[in-house]
């Protein structure tokens, strides 16, 4: 699989300088957890999921959780359970085409039970992901996906979510954290990225953001999120991916953009051509979202509708400027340090200090590509609605 790749050759060959790169389930963790790009959950329920897998994988989508948690009631979860195994089924019957999924489960032993009861189509599986994870709740959910591995043969990789009230609370939430660096350090192997619950954050004071809000404008929200990625975002190699707050609002329907351009005041002036889109009002605020999701140090997102996924996407291409940027930073004749100005001759690169965020330039530049010197999100975007 590969981001883009629902386009036509011809149409990518026209908007990239460095095209997506090609992975597999099977590629290192530390592709996978940049390519997961634009999550999108379903509930386990769906009476044709499989097909619905295969839709959204022909329109882009490359990662998904099938959630057995809050998605669907109580009493809904062992019919979630058995229609899954039916829908793995059906998916292996169906040949390839299948992007990196994974099952969100309440209870550790769900995850060894589904691993048994999957069978060999557990080869379609790439982890778990495991709610409101603490050190104390995470430690048997780690131990269960141990030991699926083991029975299974298969690498199964664990997404853990940070939304407790524990990491909430101001009071609790530094041992907390501690905690959690703890335990993933311990499974830093399977751990492939930390996702954040902020509709849980915002429930425990019963707030939720308008659509003219972002999560970083809701202040206890903002602060829980910049204490995350201090503790477990670091780039000095105990770091994690840490993945974008999910963006509660869409359009009835599957599009969300009218017929004509219209400008978008979140998208005047910038640098990168995000000059007019397919937008209507409530896109501004997921486009805000994920610049500041970029800007605070997350990358991907959780989705719940498919119309969010190709403007994550979108924002996820690296620009010529930035690719630029982190080459020039990155040349070996550049070890020692220094000052260089930036090819756009609009900046100064310092070596040492832009180091680490140039490395992860280009890391995401392998998955998500480079656009061309003349390309901007417009063009990405109509592109990846079109194909």
């Amino acid at each position: 699989m590969r981001h883009f790749g629902h386009i036509p050759s011809a149409t990518r060959t026209g908007l990239f300088h460095q095209e997506p790169a090609d992975f597999t389930a099977d590629s290192p963790a530390s592709t996978l957890a940049v390519a997961l790009g634009a999550t999108l959950y379903s509930p386990a329920t769906r009476p044709k999921l499989a097909d619905d897998i295969r839709k959204q994988a022909a329109r882009g989508v490359v990662s998904m959780v099938l959630c057995l948690e809050d998605s669907i009631g109580d009493g809904d979860v062992e019919a979630g359970e058995a229609n899954l195994v039916r829908q793995f089924a059906d998916l292996a019957a169906g040949g390839t085409g299948v992007p990196l999924l994974f099952i969100r489960v309440r209870a550790p032993r769900q995850i060894t039970d589904l691993v048994a009861r999957l069978g060999d189509t557990v080869r379609l599986l790439s982890g778990f992901v495991l709610p409101k994870f603490t050190e104390t709740r995470g430690s048997a959910f780690l131990e269960a996906l141990t030991q699926a591995e083991r029975t299974s043969g298969r690498r199964l990789f664990a997404m853990p979510v940070l939304e407790s009230p524990e990491l909430l609370h101001l009071e609790t939430r530094a041992e907390t954290l501690a905690g959690i660096a703890s335990i993933t350090d311990k499974h830093r192997d399977r751990v492939l990225a930390l996702r954040l619950g902020v509709t849980d954050f915002c429930s425990a004071y019963g707030l939720r953001r308008s659509p003219d809000m972002t999560a970083y404008d809701v202040k206890i929200v903002a602060n829980v999120i910049a204490d995350v990625v201090n503790v477990l975002g670091r780039s000095d190699g105990t770091g994690f991916t840490i993945t974008g707050p999910v963006w509660e609002y869409f359009r009835p329907g599957e599009r969300m953009f009218k017929p004509q351009l219209r400008r978008s005041p979140f998208l005047e002036g910038r640098a990168e051509g995000l000059r007019t889109a397919l937008i209507e009002h409530d896109l501004d605020g997921l486009l805000r979202e994920i610049e500041l999701d970029r800007a605070n140090g997350l990358l991907g997102k959780t989705c719940i509708h498919p119309t969010h996924v190709v403007p994550v996407h979108a924002l996820s291409v690296v620009s010529h400027e930035e690719w630029s940027d982190a080459q020039d930073i990155l040349r070996p004749e550049q070890d020692g340090g220094g000052v260089l100005r930036s090819a756009y001759t609009n900046k100064m690169n310092e070596v040492k200090p832009h180091r680490a965020w140039a490395e992860r330039i280009l890391l995401r530049a392998e998955v998500f590509g480079v656009a061309k010197e003349d390309v901007g999100f417009v063009e990405l975007l109509t592109a990846g609605l079109s194909g």
